[in-house]
């Protein structure tokens, strides 16, 4: 079983004036209950709560 976290990036970045990506939770988590996202130097962690409600925290 692999147990390494799956890394995934953007594939452009964002042209100015856009508008904002929109991903669906449920296509975010993929199946989880937990994600970690690294924001430059920052680590935070997503989760999903047992009311269903989204938390995130550095």
């Amino acid at each position: 079983m692999n147990l390494q976290p799956r890394v995934v990036r953007a594939a452009e970045p964002e042209p100015s004036g856009s508008s904002p990506l929109v991903v669906d939770s449920v296509t975010l988590m993929g199946g989880r209950r937990e994600l970690i996202i690294r924001h430059g130097e920052d680590t935070y962690r997503l989760r999903v709560t047992a009311s269903n409600k989204l938390i995130l925290t550095k």
